[in-house]
């Protein structure tokens, strides 16, 4: 049964079978799959950047490491939401600086 993960980097959709292997890569930009930012635990503004609390500290959030909690997430982080937000913001009240 093959699943998709939405590549953090550049947005495509990666096809995998069971799961996401430590040495995939996103077929389009070459970006590590099996990473942080590609994970459903992934938040930005949580501690160590991981919902997870278990889990330990993986410092390069973009490359593929060995974290046993990993599993694959749908590609919108708080990051995202963040920049949907910010621009909400300035829709509202103008960009800073105008």
């Amino acid at each position: 049964m093959s699943q998709e993960l939405v590549c953090f980097s550049c947005g495509s959709k990666n096809s995998y079978g069971e799961r996401v292997g430590r040495r995939d890569e996103c077929l389009q930009c070459r970006a590590d799959l099996h990473c942080c930012k590609n994970c459903r635990f992934y938040d930005s503004t949580a501690y160590n950047e991981c919902r997870e609390t278990s889990a330990d500290v993986v410092r390069e959030k973009e490359e593929s490491n060995f974290c046993d909690f990993y599993e694959p997430g749908l590609g919108q982080h708080q990051t995202s939401q963040r920049d949907s937000l910010l621009a909400q913001a300035e829709a509202l009240f103008g960009k800073k600086g105008e």
